[in-house]
């Protein structure tokens, strides 16, 4: 099914399918829904679609593993920026209702060549998207820009497309003091 997420998502086609409610009965919504998908983001252990929905004229987010799909008929569609410019950062404001940036005083990104499966486990409340298949990029926050800095450095893998540049300025810094404590 993510497989066929992906390929509607990069051919610019509409999907449609039938999405169960998150009551505990798991009702199926009788009414097919109609999305123009963008973005497919691996978040807390969960995938999402973010997509436009022409019928409401707003953007929608749609657990995968609620949806049903129905056959690739849908219509093709210009590609949409999401609110923001960023999937993940705007994922993450709908989980906690706001539209800016959730929680955290500092908020980075960055890409890091490994596959999603092995970031995912060790986020957190970060997102996680899947740009190839073993380069993942990542947006998290935390208390200072030095922690942003020091949770991404978990990961045994080189990082690039760090953003912004406060959180470059937190690496520098990092590697400064990792430099001094080495030669003790």
């Amino acid at each position: 099914m993510l497989l066929r997420i992906g390929d509607a998502i990069r051919a610019l086609r509409e999907l449609r399918f039938d999405y169960a409610t998150s009551g505990a009965d798991q009702r199926t919504d009788p009414a097919p829904r109609r999305i123009e998908p963008h973005h497919l983001i691996l978040s807390q252990g969960r995938w999402y679609l973010i997509g436009w929905s022409a019928d409401h004229d707003d953007w929608r987010i749609y657990r995968a593993d609620r949806m049903r799909l129905r056959t690739h008929t849908g219509r093709e569609f210009a590609r949409r920026e999401v609110p923001g410019g960023d999937a993940g950062a705007f994922l993450a404001a709908r989980f906690t209702g706001s539209t800016g940036a959730p929680g955290w005083a500092y908020w980075g990104e960055a890409t890091m060549a490994l596959p999603v499966r092995e970031v995912l486990p060790y986020i957190g409340d970060g997102a996680v998207e899947q740009l190839e298949p073993e380069r993942t990029r990542v947006r998290l926050g935390a208390w200072s820009w030095a922690a942003v800095a020091a949770t991404l450095l978990r990961f045994d893998a080189e990082l690039t497309h760090v953003e912004p540049p406060e959180l470059r300025e937190a690496f520098r810094e990092l590697a400064a003091r990792a430099g001094r404590a080495a030669f003790q």
